[in-house]
């Protein structure tokens, strides 16, 4: 079954709003992990909106399901994670300013910077993953890298879902096929929710985790977290 990873940079941002710890960070985080979600993911950025590096070091103590640290190779992020090993990181190519992430990577344009980067995590032991778009040039690049996942970038089927979602899914079925064929693990986010989450799962066979996070906290605000997480992993089994 495809594991949920929930994303709680916007849990961090509600704690940041006031300037004190409400809510707690990492005690939502170890009651999310008890409502049966797979993994915990974060994103800390440059001017630390939401996560702060600081909630890096604490929640790698003291997750005990998947820690999934997403983030641009810069120094600073880097030397994060190598010591805090989280069990996976993703590696994202955010502008330091951009609001959320909105593209996947360019990998011929990125390749000296990716390998190296890579090539760290790896001897570091944490499982590498990448976020791409479901386009056949780009996922046809993976093999100019070694990793062990590609994350897609889901936008595209979420926004085109309502209007025709066999056609919105397309892509994201070949890019499927493309990585494992390739021997590439693959896990997904960005805008899926209760609406299209089942369906997207579904079509694709191969994928092993999702990453959902504005969704889920929007819906919690209405139906409470352990419902939320319920109503989520049922869309995946």
């Amino acid at each position: 079954m495809t594991k949920l990873s929930v994303n709680i940079n916007k849990v961090a941002t509600i704690r940041n709003a006031r300037g004190n710890n409400v809510p707690n960070l990492l005690k939502v985080a170890l009651d999310i992990e008890k409502f049966g979600a797979d993994g915990i993911t974060v994103h800390p950025r440059p001017d630390e909106r939401h996560i702060r590096y600081s909630d890096v070091v604490e929640l790698s103590k003291n997750i005990r399901t998947e820690f999934n640290v997403e983030g641009y190779p810069n120094k600073k992020f880097m030397e994060l994670v190598l010591t805090t090993k989280p069990d996976q990181v993703t590696l994202v190519p955010d502008p330091p300013g951009v609001l959320t992430s909105n593209a996947g990577w360019k990998i011929k344009d990125n390749k000296s910077l990716l390998e190296e980067s890579l090539s760290e995590l790896k001897k570091a032991g944490i499982r590498t993953s990448v976020f791409m778009e479901a386009k056949v040039a780009d996922i046809e690049e993976l093999s100019l890298i070694e990793v062990d996942r590609a994350e897609l970038y889901t936008e595209s089927y979420a926004s085109g879902y309502s209007n025709n979602r066999e056609q919105a899914i397309r892509p994201f079925t070949e890019a499927a096929k493309l990585t494992s064929e390739m021997g590439i693990g693959l896990n997904a986010g960005h805008d899926l929710n209760l609406e299209n989450l089942s369906f997207f799962a579904s079509s694709l066979p191969n994928l092993l985790e999702v990453s959902i996070g504005h969704a889920l906290v929007a819906d919690a605000l209405y139906l409470g977290f352990e419902r939320t997480v319920a109503l989520y992993k049922n869309q995946l089994t």
